[in-house]
């Protein structure tokens, strides 16, 4: 498939058989990694109920996707690189849990506006603050993306710390290592904005600052 065709369009909901099959996956990769991956979490209580919001995790590995998947007990819409829309097939199957791609070489304002959709819709979304794999114990600059989407929408970001996926997927494996992978969920944080009107710059700015200190205090716990 293209990648110059995906991304447009609105963004279709998720149908009742893609919402089982993203369950359906949950629960086979939690039997399927338990034995490999030994997972632990804390914070699952900061997590919000009843209301959308925003996943902004660390992301050191391609794990990281099945991690969150195993431990968040919500339904998720991802933000995924276009490139795996490449293949038709995992392109079609991706979209149908729930997934949409972004184009990481500019700022891809269709993305934006899908994850505007899908907090409007009710479910949480997954937006990588970093953008791609980045490697180390340093939480260095991070997009404005998760907090623009919140702070135009008035919902949470949920901060996400995820230790050992760098060795149980390292960059460039085919398989993966057995590991201890360690989750930590931080306490949401809700962007200092009025209930109504224009969101300023300097909202989305000091939201991504609050974002990104959290994101390092969460990651020097799990390393």
């Amino acid at each position: 498939m293209s990648t110059a065709r995906i991304g447009t369009g609105p963004l279709r909901p998720i149908t009742r058989s893609g919402r089982a099959s993203y369950r359906s996956i949950r629960a086979f990769g939690r039997l399927l990694l338990r034995p490999v991956w030994k997972i632990t979490v804390s914070g699952i209580d900061r997590l919000p109920t009843g209301v959308a919001y925003v996943v902004a995790p660390v992301h050191r590995s391609n794990a990281d996707f099945a991690v969150l998947v195993a431990v968040i007990p919500r339904v998720m819409r991802f933000m995924a690189k276009d490139s795996l829309w490449t293949s038709r097939p995992l392109g079609r199957f991706i979209e149908f849990n729930g997934s949409f791609p972004v184009d990481r070489t500019h700022t891809d304002r269709d993305a934006l506006r899908r994850c505007e959709e899908v907090v409007a819709g009710g479910d949480p979304v997954v937006m990588f603050p970093e953008g791609r794999r980045k490697d180390g114990p340093t939480v260095e600059d991070l997009f404005d993306g998760p907090a623009f989407v919140a702070c135009r929408n008035r919902i949470p970001i949920v901060p996400i710390a995820i230790g050992g996926t760098d060795h149980a997927l390292p960059r460039g494996a085919k398989m993966v290592r057995p590991s201890r992978i360690r989750v930590v969920i931080g306490e949401p944080i809700y962007p200092d904005v009025s209930a109504t009107g224009r969101v300023p710059r300097r909202a989305v700015s000091e939201t991504t600052d609050v974002l990104r200190s959290e994101l390092q205090r969460l990651y020097s716990q799990v390393r």
